[in-house]
């Protein structure tokens, strides 16, 4: 093996099984879009978006106790702890289900407050609160399929994660069609197919528990695990909650810049760089159950080599990123405008192209927080992520939206990005010195 970097069959599967995965999780909402843009057009696109960060709240929680409580039931398994590990799962089985009710509750009541908070206005809210209510009554489904999947993902199965998040993202391409079109039921009928996607996730992940070959059990709930669980997925919680503030904020910027033409445009872009950052923690998740393995057996020299190989395999992915999206901005943008809007095609081109830049470095600073994650760093992955995605983008978005209007929007995430990446180094540093 090589020093440097630990590429083994059983590396690649579990980095090429998490990625698809998380293709077909995102994919769920690249087919709302597409039909919603066909269908509504762009005032459809722009409540759509402005309906987006419900999927950052909803999957962000849903990763901060699934990763949060997986992470910590593999290390404890690595350590021979198998009473700590069930007792992980099991608290961590009672998070989701009171998290799941409370949103559930919010959405039933007070859906169209959510809907105006996010940003919709007189032309969107209609739209936006339907979409909203629909989803967050969905909230057990995300919450529980993310808790499986985690779960199962660190029992050391990964074939059975990527398929239950295939086949809702394939089901839920197909209920899309089904409920627009031939059944005519709007942007109704494209929420409920959303929020039935998952409810298959957690039908596929439960023959996992006919299989017999599950080691974790429902054994007894410790009150104080809970903020080892969110310690733990802190980092997950933010990637993902923090791409909803993000969205929120940049829709307020650009209405202001340019309307909800604008706003579409940026909807253009936000699908496309879903798709990317959910390539980017498919491998962080598929990387993470190998690090708290070796970190729980104390094997610093392959947590060590894991990472860097994870690096690697980012940095390659975020140059191909870049190229085609330089290189296909039209024909891209053109599918998610059936309408041929002149305006907005042309500000999702430029939006794309200066946005996707950060994705050049967008994998050193969530690889890295990952990596701090899964070996119990709580705290230094959190600093990465509450920065990248909370604190500096909002600042620096301001900030330039300011300066350089919508240039100035479309440059904010690249910016913080390359900030990101110089904190990440440091600490990285401080890492290295802890663990020597």
């Amino acid at each position: 093996m090589n020093k440097k970097f630990a590429f083994t069959p059983h590396y690649a599967k579990f980095l090429t099984l998490s990625v698809l995965g998380m293709l077909g999780a995102v994919g769920t909402i690249l087919a709302d879009t597409f039909f919603i843009a066909h269908q509504l057009g762009p005032v459809g696109l722009a409540a759509l978006n402005i309906a987006l960060p419900i999927f950052g709240i909803l999957n962000g929680l849903g990763l901060m106790i699934g990763i949060g409580g997986a992470t910590y039931y593999s290390i404890s398994k690595a350590r021979g702890d198998e009473q700590t590990a069930n007792n992980s799962y099991t608290t961590s089985l009672l998070m989701a289900t009171v998290v799941s009710v409370i949103i559930w509750l919010i959405g039933m009541l007070f859906s169209r407050q959510v809907a105006y908070f996010f940003g919709a206005n007189s032309e969107t809210i209609e739209w936006c609160q339907t979409y909203l209510k629909v989803i967050m009554c969905f909230a057990p489904g995300f919450l529980f399929n993310h808790l499986f999947i985690s779960f199962i993902r660190n029992d050391g199965n990964a074939h059975l994660p990527m398929a239950a998040m295939l086949i809702g993202n394939f089901a839920n391409i197909f209920l899309d069609y089904l409920f627009m079109y031939p059944m005519q039921m709007g942007i109704f009928g494209s929420a409920l197919a959303t929020g039935i996607a998952p409810l298959l996730g957690v039908a596929t992940s439960s023959l996992y528990y006919w299989s017999k070959k599950y080691h974790f059990h429902i054994h007894k709930i410790e009150w104080r695990l809970i903020p080892k669980i969110i310690g733990l997925g802190t980092t997950s919680f933010v990637n993902e909650f923090s791409s909803s503030i993000v969205i929120m904020v940049f829709n307020l910027l650009i209405l202001k810049q340019a309307g909800n033409t604008g706003v579409a445009a940026y909807g253009v872009v936000t699908n496309y760089a879903l798709v990317i950052l959910a390539v980017f923690t498919g491998m962080s998740q598929g990387a993470q159950p190998l690090l708290s393995q070796s970190y729980g057996e104390r094997d610093d020299s392959l947590t060590e080599r894991l990472y860097r190989s994870t690096l690697l395999v980012g940095f390659v992915f975020g140059v191909l990123t870049l190229i085609i999206a330089w290189g296909c901005t039209s024909p891209l943008v053109t599918v998610f405008n059936a309408e041929h809007d002149l305006a907005l095609q042309k500000m999702a081109i430029e939006g794309m192209r200066l946005y996707f830049i950060g994705f050049l470095i967008s994998g050193y600073n969530i690889i890295t927080s990952v990596l701090f994650s899964a070996t119990e760093k709580a705290r230094m992955a959190s600093i990465i992520s509450i920065f990248r995605g909370l604190i500096g983008i909002i600042i620096v978005a301001v900030i330039m939206a300011q300066l350089w209007h919508l240039t100035g929007i479309w440059l904010a995430f690249p910016v913080v990005e390359v900030i990101t990446a110089g904190l990440s180094w440091g600490l990285k540093k401080h890492y290295d010195r802890l663990v020597a």
